[in-house]
C-alpha cells in the first residue's frame, strides 16, 4: 500500500512548461514556436480530440511569451462553464481592452471549450476580436471546430491537433511511472493507452488513481480503478448471445453495469469499442454496431435505457 507523495494533479505536474516539450503534434508545434520567437501570435483555433495538447499548447505559448508574468498577461475561461453572452461582453471585453504588462505589445485571452459558447455569446466575441486586434490575441480551444461560427474561423489561424501516437505516449506514461517510484509492465500500460482511447490526460489520471493501491499496477487494479469494460466480460457476453440464451445474456448486462458502475450509454460506448477490436466477421461487426447505435439514440431522446438494452439483446439474437 502507497501514499501519494504530494496532493498536486500528476496532469499538472507532469503538463509541459515550453512548446519544445510537448508530445508529437510536430508541425503544429514549429509552427507556434515560430510565432512566440517573432512575438507575432495572430488569433488562433486550437481543434481536436480531448487531451491531446490543445490547452497545454496555450499555456506555453503564454509562458514562453510572458515569462515570469504570464499569469497576469493570460485571462483564461472555460466556456463550456461561462458560456453566454454576459461573460463575452463583460470578462472578455474588459481584459481584451487594457495593455499588457510586459514588452509583448498583446494580452491572451485562452477560450477552453469554445465550441460550448452559445451562437449570440460567438456573434459577440466576433466583434471583440476586431475592435481589439491591438491589444489582445485569442486562442480558441473546441473539439469540434464545425460548432464554431464560420465569421470566427476566418479571423483565426486553425490548428487541427491529431490523436498522439501510441509508443510516443507509452514512452511518457513509463518515464511518470519512473519517476514516482512505481512499476507497471509493457503491457499495462498499453491497457492504459487503449482505456484512455489516446487521451494522455486521461491515462495520467489513471495511474495517479491507481497507484494509491498499490506500488506495483496490475490490469486488475487499472480496470477497477477505470471501471472500463474487461474483454473477458464481453467474451462471456457474446457466449450468451450466441447461443440464444436470453435470461443469462440479460443478467450478464446487468452484472457488468453494476460491477463497473456503468450506465447505459457508457456500457453502450465500451461496448462498440471492443466489437470493433473483435475477430468477428467484418459483416457481423457492422451489424452489431448499427443496433449498438440505434439502441445509443434512441437512450438520449429519451427512452427508458433497460427497456432499450433489452431490445438490442433481442436484435442480436435474430441477426446473429
Amino acid at each position: 500500500m502507497t501514499l501519494f507523495k504530494s496532493s498536486q494533479l500528476w496532469t499538472e505536474k507532469y503538463r509541459p512548461k515550453k512548446l519544445s516539450e510537448m508530445l508529437g503534434q510536430k508541425e503544429i508545434i514549429e509552427r507556434l514556436r515560430l510565432f512566440v520567437q517573432n512575438k507575432s501570435l495572430p488569433n488562433v483555433l486550437f481543434a481536436g480530440p480531448p487531451g491531446v495538447g490543445k490547452t497545454t499548447a496555450a499555456l506555453c505559448i503564454a509562458k514562453e511569451l510572458f515569462g515570469s508574468a504570464w499569469k497576469e498577461n493570460l485571462l483564461e475561461l472555460n466556456a463550456s462553464d461561462e458560456r453566454g453572452i454576459d461573460t463575452i461582453r463583460n470578462k472578455v471585453k474588459n481584459f481584451a481592452r487594457t495593455k499588457a504588462i510586459s514588452n509583448v505589445p498583446f494580452k491572451l485571452i485562452l477560450l477552453d471549450e469554445a465550441d460550448a459558447l452559445t451562437r449570440e455569446a460567438q456573434s459577440a466575441l466576433r466583434r471583440i476580436m476586431e475592435k481589439y486586434s491591438d491589444t489582445c490575441r485569442f486562442i480558441l480551444d473546441c473539439n469540434y471546430v464545425s460548432k464554431i461560427i464560420s465569421p470566427i474561423q476566418s479571423r483565426c489561424a486553425v490548428f487541427k491537433f491529431k490523436y498522439l501516437d501510441k509508443d510516443e505516449v507509452i514512452n511518457y506514461l513509463e518515464e511518470i511511472v519512473k519517476k514516482e517510484g512505481l512499476t507497471a509492465e509493457k503491457t499495462v500500460l498499453n491497457t492504459i493507452f487503449e482505456i484512455s482511447m489516446g487521451d494522455v490526460r486521461k491515462a495520467i489520471n489513471i495511474i495517479q488513481g491507481s497507484a494509491i493501491l498499490s506500488n506495483k499496477i496490475t490490469k486488475d487494479i487499472i480496470y477497477g480503478y477505470s471501471s472500463a469494460l474487461r474483454p473477458e466480460e464481453v467474451r462471456e457476453l457474446l457466449v450468451f448471445i450466441a447461443r440464444k440464451d436470453f435470461i443469462n445474456a440479460r443478467n450478464e448486462i446487468m452484472k457488468i453495469m453494476i460491477d463497473n458502475g456503468l450506465s447505459s450509454l457508457d456500457l453502450l460506448k465500451q461496448l462498440c469499442n471492443i466489437i470493433i477490436d473483435s475477430k468477428l466477421p467484418v459483416d457481423k461487426k457492422v451489424r452489431i454496431i448499427d443496433e449498438i447505435a440505434t439502441t445509443e439514440f434512441r437512450i438520449v431522446e429519451g427512452s427508458d435505457d433497460l427497456l432499450q438494452l433489452d431490445g438490442l439483446l433481442a436484435r442480436l439474437f435474430l441477426l446473429w
